[in-house]
């Protein structure tokens, strides 16, 4: 898919990864809107929305709508957490925290691909008969989940297995759908946390023994946005980062 002069909508552009990639995405060219609760760090065109709600979702489609043009490119960052033990003392996951984290995390990636999909479909093919690609973001969490972290790993776990059916149905229509699969990044809010457990994170990357630069990541976006064979799979993009089991005690006040 050409990047340049094509209509973009980065869901969770306001901050993080998704706020460097809509901001390399447009210096390559893109027309380039934001959806997020906040705006955030994002200056160009925006609407807010809860992923988790499809009313929502289709307001803010509509709002970027004049800004982008035609839809050809989602991709989609947003996120929710809800950590910590599930059982016994210390328990602190609650039906109410997993059932959020699966609304925005999983539901809203779905909900977002939908919205994304029917606005491609009746648009005009390429020459190669691509009408769009459609980008959520996983987690390594999802495969290698630490004590603590089941309703992300769950959460994140069910956004990897619809990318392959999505791939599948929207292929008629020259549609690809993918996933990335980040390990940790630089981001605010993982560069401000502290603990031995953020530590312990910071060991387990191998080459480069860092973690990643949001700028990797949108490096990894535009290049699954342009090469057309890439489609319907997760893609880790994590340093060889493998996630050892962890510690329960690491949950306990």
């Amino acid at each position: 898919m050409k990047i340049e002069g094509s209509g973009v909508i980065v869901a969770g552009g306001g901050s993080g990864l998704g706020n460097v990639t809509a901001q390399a995405l447009r210096a390559a060219g893109a027309r380039v809107g934001v959806l997020d609760m906040k705006q955030g760090a994002w200056d160009g065109p925006f609407a807010e929305a809860d992923v988790a709600d499809a009313d929502s979702i289709e307001r803010a489609f509509d709002a970027l709508a004049p800004a982008t043009g035609q839809l050809r490119v989602l991709l989609n960052t947003t996120g929710a957490g809800h950590s910590g033990l599930s059982a016994g003392p210390g328990r602190k996951v609650t039906a109410e925290g997993f059932r959020r984290v699966l609304d925005v995390n999983t539901l809203g990636s779905f909900l977002l691909a939908q919205a994304a999909a029917e606005r491609m479909i009746p648009s005009a093919a390429d020459d190669q008969g691509e009408r769009g690609v459609i980008i959520n973001t996983s987690s390594i969490v999802a495969q290698e989940g630490q004590i603590g972290t089941a309703a992300y790993a769950a959460a994140k776990g069910g956004i990897d297995a619809m990318t392959l059916p999505l791939a599948r149905e929207f292929a008629r229509y020259g549609i690809r759908v993918l996933t990335i699969a980040p390990g940790i990044y630089e981001t605010p809010m993982f560069s401000n946390a502290k603990g031995p457990m953020v530590d312990w994170l910071r060991e387990q990357v191998q080459f480069p023994d860092r973690p990643g630069h949001a700028s990797e990541f949108a490096e990894a976006v535009l290049h699954l946005v342009h090469n057309r064979m890439f489609n319907g799979t997760t893609f880790r993009i994590d340093g060889a980062y493998r996630v050892p089991p962890g510690r329960s005690d690491w949950w306990v006040d």
